[in-house]
């Protein structure tokens, strides 16, 4: 091999891969103007939601998987919390929310928006009242991250009775019932879905 031979090979090896870089570059190009990007507070709803939906550390949690309790995460701080029997109508007997440190539906979601935001923006009470500070959103338009309700909602009258924080593909993470933890769902579990809501404050 002559003294140029190696400097050759070195340019051909360099072109390659020059080549193969812009080749990959432009497949991320194509893939990220594919993709639709959520909106910041969306994305970080949903991943906070997964998170405690696997039993991670957070805020006031140690981590684990978080039982529901009936009125759990109703206290003045957003949080798992000890529940409440009044109002109970759970299959499992007695009452086991005023010893159960843990969630109900509401108390998930208004903990997840606390984590989110930085601040209690869903605030205290049940479904009806956080339903009444959001804002409805088509089907079509759901995003993850948004919130899924159930019952009957109308313009003189709400009735609710369950929410989950919406993550996309017809599922939702939810507190479901007494006995279970906080856990993912089909939208469809649940057989009087009253329409996707959505949050429009500012992080």
């Amino acid at each position: 091999m002559t003294e140029a031979g190696p400097h050759r090979l070195r340019d051909l090896l360099g072109h390659r891969r020059q080549a193969t870089a812009a080749a990959l570059l432009g497949m991320l190009l194509l893939l990220s103007a594919s993709v639709p990007t959520l909106p910041v507070a969306l994305n970080r709803i949903t991943t906070i939601a997964y998170a405690i939906e696997a039993g991670r550390h957070q805020p006031g949690w140690r981590g684990g998987g978080i039982p529901y309790s009936w009125g759990g995460g109703h206290s003045e701080r957003p949080g798992p919390s000890l529940g409440t029997c009044q109002g109970y109508t759970g299959a499992i007997l007695p009452c086991p929310a005023t010893r159960t440190l843990g969630l109900d539906c509401s108390g998930l979601a208004r903990w997840v928006y606390h984590l989110a935001y930085g601040r209690d923006v869903l605030g205290p009470g049940n479904t009806d009242d956080h339903v009444k500070r959001l804002k409805r959103i088509p089907a079509a338009m759901a995003r993850p991250g948004d919130l899924v309700f159930y019952g009957k909602i109308g313009k003189r009258k709400v009735s609710t009775h369950h929410v989950g924080v919406y993550v996309g593909q017809g599922k939702m993470i939810n507190a479901r019932r007494t006995g279970t933890e906080v856990r993912i769902d089909r939208v469809a579990a649940l057989d009087d879905l009253a329409g996707y809501f959505r949050y429009a404050g500012a992080l």
